[in-house]
C-alpha cells in the first residue's frame, strides 16, 4: 500500500544535494503527497499502529511536510502535536548544518512529553536528527521516529546508537555520498539543490 502511494509521487534521476549536505542521485517531489488527504489517510493509520507500543504523549514534526504528518497522526491517535522549524544552523558544515527548534510557546509546553518525532520522507535524516536535539534541550524525550519510507539506513544507525527505534512503513536502497567522496562530483555532474529551488 505504502510502496504504491510513494511509487506514485514524481521523481528524478540526477545529482542532487540534500538538507544533510549528503549527495544523491535521486530526488522525490513530496510536494503532491498531501494534496489527497483521503488517499493518506490509510497510512496515516498504519503508521499510527507503529507507533503506538511505545506509548507516546505526542507528535512532532519538521516543517514542512514531517509537521503535515506529525500532525494527521496526531489527531488520529488523539495526542498532542509540536513542529520544528527550521533556524540558521549553529555550526556551518559540510553534513548536518541544518537546524530545526520549537518556537518559543511549544517549546514551554513540551518538557515532559514522550515524543515521536514523525517526518514524511528519511534518508539521511537531517531534520529529524535535528529535531531531536533540539528536543533535548526542553526536557523531552524522544522516544521513537516514524516515517512512511526510509531511504537507506544512515537515520536507522544514527538512532540506534542513541537507542531510539525508527519505524517505517516503507523501505528503500538509497545512493549518499558525502561530497568528497561522491561519484557524481568526481564525474563533473553539475549538482542541483532542489530544496533551494523549490
Amino acid at each position: 500500500m505504502t510502496d504504491d502511494l510513494l511509487t506514485s509521487l514524481p521523481c528524478r534521476r540526477g545529482h542532487f544535494l540534500l538538507e544533510s549536505g549528503y549527495h544523491t542521485d535521486l530526488w522525490f517531489n513530496l510536494d503532491a503527497l498531501f494534496v489527497a488527504p483521503s488517499d493518506l489517510a490509510p497510512h496515516i493509520v498504519a503508521l499510527s499502529e507503529l507507533l503506538r507500543p511505545h506509548s507516546i504523549s505526542a507528535v512532532c514534526g519538521p516543517l514542512l511536510g514531517g509537521a503535515f504528518l506529525a500532525q494527521a497522526v496526531a489527531s488520529h491517535m488523539g495526542l498532542r502535536f509540536y513542529y520544528a522549524q527550521q533556524v540558521p544552523a549553529k555550526t556551518p558544515g559540510p553534513l548536518f548544518s541544518a537546524g530545526y527548534q520549537l518556537p518559543p510557546e511549544l517549546r514551554r509546553q513540551v518538557g515532559n512529553e514522550r515524543v515521536a518525532i514523525v517526518d514524511d520522507v528519511v534518508s539521511a535524516g537531517s531534520s529529524v536528527r535535528a529535531t531531536a536535539e533540539d528536543l533535548i534541550t526542553t526536557g523531552a524525550q524522544t522516544v521513537v521516529v516514524g516515517t512512511l519510507m526510509l531511504l537507506g539506513n544512515q537515520a536507522v544507525d544514527h538512532f540506534a546508537a542513541r537507542g531510539i527505534p525508527l519505524v517505517a512503513l516503507a523501505r528503500q536502497n538509497f545512493n549518499l555520498w558525502a561530497p568528497d567522496e561522491c561519484p557524481l562530483c568526481r564525474a563533473g555532474a553539475s549538482l542541483e539543490n532542489p530544496a533551494a529551488s523549490g
